[in-house]
């Protein structure tokens, strides 16, 4: 008499294989330093690397790119009566 597959087994794995490797997860580290984050301020270690990404996003130093000039005054809207 043939086994019929049960539907909660996947058909690649048979109960004589051995388990799948594991996933191997490693700590987040600070996108600033690359220290440890800290759940509080996630996606950085500390305050002071959350700050000093917050000030380069003031000054301009995170842009994107474009091939399109500034708008000139006026542009886009229609001169009010």
């Amino acid at each position: 008499m043939s086994k019929v597959p049960d539907e909660s087994e996947p058909d690649d794995l048979k109960p004589d294989d051995p388990k799948p490797a594991g996933v191997r997860v490693s700590a987040a580290k600070c996108v600033r330093c690359a220290k440890p984050v800290q759940p509080r301020t996630r996606p950085f270690c500390s305050q002071r690397c959350a700050d000093i990404d917050l000030g380069s996003w003031f000054t301009g130093a995170y842009r994107v790119a474009t091939t399109e000039g500034p708008e000139a005054p006026g542009d886009g809207e229609p001169e009010k009566p």
